[in-house]
């Protein structure tokens, strides 16, 4: 791996990383089946799905379970979410015992439920409130921080460099932006030159801190795109690998030289089986098949004729009706 390429190591704290393609974390989707796989399609960073610092610090049972680990995670990260400091210490102590590499402070989360508490982009608000959530946690534990955040509010109060110098001054080890507003939301389009200015001004401020973008992160090319025109040290992958997990590696192909190939619908069909059956391990069956109706119709997404494969999908309450469902492709299960 050429560190001077644009695929190469990420440094945060003191660990090294082997690679800077990573998946961001999604609520909903970003549990331990869809992370582990995609690990195996090469992710080489994956993080949790927005977990509650305050309801770690009540023990709350299933915000514990959002921090499980993949058997194939050598490194991941747990993201918290919060509107204050206060729950931060009793959720740290609840966290240490499953080892991340990384924690993360989500202020990029748009969604009104979690903004109307003051937690997601609402911290963008108050930037203070980001230094003190992040030295918090520097002085408390030995894992690093990073930080996930967008341009601003809107776009009227854009301070995305006031911000991160404010996660910088409590110690933040990596930064991660979202390029839109919160107004935004996940509208058209993400700006990509607010990337190369938060880059710039880490380096002129003397910071070594690795910077990545998120946005508009659809396809292997989208990521060789961000990170030729921009700069910045690496991506994350969102919306971008739902239904598509071989994102990781297409890029990896792409930014080594290689063309690339697209997935055969073999492939496609494999690979849903596979995310299921992870998913009846970590949920049981029924569970299961209810939470992958949304990844299944993912994973076909622009082929033609695939109504009536959907629409059997959305019944489906067993593997065996998956498998069904996949036979309309042709070929067996």
């Amino acid at each position: 791996m050429n560190e001077n390429s644009l695929y190469h190591n990420t440094t945060v704290g003191d660990t090294t990383i082997k690679g800077n393609i990573f998946l961001a974390p999604m609520a909903g989707f970003t549990d331990v089946p869809f992370r582990s796989l995609c690990i195996d399609e090469g992710a080489d960073l994956t993080f949790t799905e927005m977990v509650s610092a305050e309801g770690l610090s009540r023990d709350g049972e299933k915000t514990m379970d959002l921090m499980k680990r993949a058997q194939n995670e050598q490194h991941y990260a747990i993201q918290l979410f919060m509107g204050s400091p206060e729950p931060l210490e009793k959720a740290l102590e609840r966290l240490l015992p499953y080892n991340p590499t990384l924690i993360d402070i989500n202020c990029g989360c748009p969604v009104p439920k979690v903004t109307k508490t003051g937690a997601g982009s609402s911290i963008m608000r108050n930037p203070e409130m980001i230094t003190k959530m992040v030295r918090l946690i520097v002085e408390t534990v030995s894992i690093p921080v990073s930080v996930k955040f967008r341009t601003g509010w809107d776009a009227d109060s854009e301070n995305f460099l006031a911000f991160a110098q404010a996660a910088l001054d409590g110690g933040a080890s990596l930064l991660t932006l979202h390029a839109r507003t919160k107004a935004q939301g996940y509208a058209p389009f993400a700006h990509w030159e607010k990337l190369t200015e938060l880059k710039n001004y880490c380096v002129s401020h003397g910071y070594q801190v690795p910077v990545f973008g998120s946005g508009d992160l659809f396809t292997a090319s989208d990521a060789k795109k961000m990170l030729e025109q921009t700069g910045i040290d690496g991506v994350m992958f969102a919306r971008g690998a739902i239904g598509n997990p071989f994102i990781f590696v297409q890029t990896k192909e792409l930014l080594a030289g290689q063309d690339l190939k697209p997935i055969s619908l073999e492939r496609k069909k494999a690979i849903i089986l596979k995310h299921l059956d992870l998913m009846i391990i970590h949920y049981g069956e029924k569970s299961a098949c209810m939470q992958m109706r949304k990844h299944a119709c993912s994973y076909l997404k622009g082929l033609p004729g695939i109504g009536p494969i959907k629409q059997a999908f959305v019944k489906a309450t067993s593997k065996q009706d998956y498998c069904q469902a996949l036979e309309m492709l042709g070929g067996t299960c």
